[in-house]
């Protein structure tokens, strides 16, 4: 499956669990650029109807659920006669191998485990869901021991870990209820029950019934008590027993009645305010009046006839009376015998108790030192934790001030420090899909720097550490992004009064970017050159930054023409009759030589009858010319006949200008 790609859409990287029914793969999905978990059905149940349907049905029950305790689903499907579910991808570990790894675990982690497992209990129990399989395979344990519970609707018996009943399957033999096994009906308490086995796990690291088959496993569910925690862990508190105890009481009745109820019991014994479990009666249902056989007329084997009922031996009556005369009398020698053993033994017992140190947050050295001093040994265990410094003590199991014997093992668990992981190759991506790999591989995003470069605008351009360093879990990965290149800014050129395609290419070989021009018709300016540009002379712009030219379509045309225009075919003016007058081009100079200013606004208006009509504006950089016309501002005028024009600079009259044309 490594490398397939499901659905034209998740790819299949590699292989992370399996049950009797389907294999979990981690998969990413390369629509959304993230990384899921991809269950799919095994190849030999893809002919079964019924197991496909359950397997559907799965996906269904779990997606109708949205719970931080809860694995989200996110997609189903079904590709070449691959069956699949798409689930939230969760890195960490199963609480089995959570268990199997540190042992015991605190109480406090204990009920913190339990509260999370209770409301994603809840919330399925809200919505009409029972899981049926709560167990600690099916429970996730992320870095930052947040619970997701997992794997909701059984579908299959594919292993000795599970029972069916009538082609059903009912639970997970070590973990589910006694109506379970009988094959009852099952309700939110039988989830309640498995979850009672989860925290007996949790408090003593076994379950609390074996056996060799799982047909024996089922039936001590249904006739034999568990042995106590206490018996197994002592440091397990009376509050937390009882609470297990209640879980896993044999009449769904005896139980808690709901979660709710749990999660109260929960919240009081972390507060320390739980002072006592209520615990149901047996019913008196449990044993209803019935006719029965008397045990004479039962043929049970290993049950012998009562001695009366024996026949009798003649001549035995005094025999019998000095055996029982000798063995009261022997009966008393060794009561007297054991009393004085116990005395004696029990000062030799108290002699050679002990009390445990308190080690946690000690050097593993230390504690070595300490405990050989006393008389006892030191068992320790190891696990990686981000909190807690290498060799340093994180927790002891037998708690201080514990009276043990000499040479007694006293278990701890040593801290490994933060677990190793290889920093990922993040350079050159953006800078979510760099969180995103981060995330995955148990690092965070640290500093994070921005630089010009020739990359993409939003790119790492670099990474510290850098890719496939061993850094601690939950370490900070520094990071570089691109601003894209490094622009200088410079002031802008004029282009007005240039031909259309000459100004392109002047402000192209800029980097400007020219947008489409827009067309005006004016009364002076020939047709294709440029009378205005959207960024004025001398303003400061930078590569990229894009421009709007305006450009003459030449004079508005006059009525008459042909189809409302003045220009033929061959785009001569039509108008150019005896009843048009021809109109003719000057150049009009100003010599601007005086003026202080580096940059000059020029206008000139054309003076028709009383009114004044803007014939042509510019703001003109006389600094910019060399030569021997230095200074000397020219501009094209088209007209007819003489026109009088009145000349501004800088806002004030400066002269008036007759032009016979």
């Amino acid at each position: 499956m490594i490398g397939k790609l499901l659905g034209n859409r998740y790819e299949i990287v590699e292989k992370i669990g399996g049950g009797g029914m389907a294999v979990v793969y981690k998969a990413k999905c390369n629509l959304l650029n993230r990384y899921v978990a991809v269950k799919i059905l095994r190849s030999e149940f893809t002919n079964d109807r019924d197991l496909i349907n359950k397997f559907k049905g799965e996906s269904q029950a779990a997606a109708s659920l949205s719970h931080p305790n809860i694995v989200n689903i996110y997609d189903v499907g079904e590709s070449e006669d691959i069956y699949y579910i798409v689930m939230e991808y969760v890195k960490g570990r199963t609480l089995k191998e959570v268990i199997k790894e540190e042992g015991p675990l605190a109480e406090d982690t204990i009920i913190d485990y339990s509260k999370q497992i209770a409301y994603a209990l809840q919330h399925a129990h809200q919505n009409h869901i029972i899981h049926r399989d709560i167990k600690p395979h099916n429970i996730l344990i992320t870095g930052d021991n947040r619970a997701k519970v997992t794997d909701f609707g059984i579908a299959v018996a594919a292993t000795s870990s599970t029972l069916t009943n009538a082609g059903s399957v009912i639970g997970s033999v070590h973990y589910f209820s006694p109506e379970q096994a009988r094959g009852g009906y099952t309700d939110e308490k039988s989830d309640l029950y498995s979850l009672g086995i989860v925290m007996y796990e949790m408090a003593t690291a076994r379950v609390p019934f074996e056996g060799e088959s799982p047909i024996t496993v089922a039936l001590k569910h249904i006739q034999e008590k568990p042995a106590q925690p206490s018996k197994i862990n002592p440091s397990v508190s009376k509050s937390l027993e009882d609470i297990i105890m209640k879980l896993m009481q044999k009449e769904q009745s005896s139980r808690y009645q709901s979660t709710a109820s749990l999660i109260e019991d929960l919240n009081k014994l972390k507060n320390n305010a739980l002072t006592a479990v209520y615990m149901e009666p047996v019913s008196e249902e449990d044993s209803p009046t019935q006719v029965i056989p008397t045990v004479r007329d039962v043929d049970l084997e290993g049950i012998t006839p009562r001695e009366s009922e024996k026949p009798r031996v003649k001549g035995k009556g005094k025999s019998n009376k000095g055996v029982i005369f000798a063995a009261v009398t022997l009966a008393l020698i060794a009561s007297l015998l054991f009393l004085f053993g116990v005395f004696y033994a029990g000062n030799w017992l108290k002699s050679s108790e002990i009390k445990v140190p308190q080690l946690t947050g000690k050097s593993l050295e230390q504690a070595e030192a300490e405990v050989a001093a006393l008389g006892l040994r030191l068992k320790p265990s190891t696990r990686h934790d981000s909190e807690v410094e290498k060799d340093i003590i994180i927790s002891q199991k037998q708690e201080a001030g514990t009276t043990v014997k000499k040479n007694f093992p006293v278990e701890v668990v040593v801290s490994l420090g933060s677990r190793p992981t290889k920093v990922p190759d993040i350079t050159y991506k953006f800078l979510t899909d760099a969180e995103l790999d981060l995330k995955n591989a148990g690092l965070e995003i640290g500093d994070v720097d921005n630089e010009f470069s020739e990359y993409e605008v939003g790119r790492v351009i670099s990474q510290d550490p850098l890719k496939d360093a061993e850094v601690p879990e939950g370490s900070k990965v520094n990071v570089v992004i691109s601003k894209g290149k490094e622009t200088v800014p410079f002031r802008m050129i004029s282009v007005e009064g240039q031909d259309i395609a000459r100004a392109i290419e002047m402000l192209t070989s800029l980097n400007l970017v020219v947008e489409e021009p827009i067309e005006a018709y004016h009364p002076t300016i020939p047709k294709g050159i440029v009378i205005q540009q959207s960024i004025p002379l001398n303003q400061e712009v930078e590569e990229g930054t894009a421009i709007l030219l305006t450009v003459s379509k030449g004079p508005e045309p006059q009525e008459g023409g042909a189809n409302g225009e003045n220009d033929d075919e061959n785009g001569e003016d039509a108008a150019n009759t005896s009843t048009q007058p021809v109109k003719t081009s000057k150049i009009l100079e100003l010599n601007l030589r005086d003026l202080p200013n580096s940059s000059v606004e020029v206008k000139i208006y054309q003076k028709i009858g009383n009114q004044l009509v803007e014939s042509y504006s510019k703001v003109y950089n006389t600094t910019a010319n060399t030569g021997v016309n230095d200074n000397i501002f020219k501009v094209t005028l088209t007209d007819s006949g003489t026109q009088t024009f009145e000349i501004y600079i800088n806002g004030k009259y400066d002269s008036t200008k007759t032009i016979n044309f």
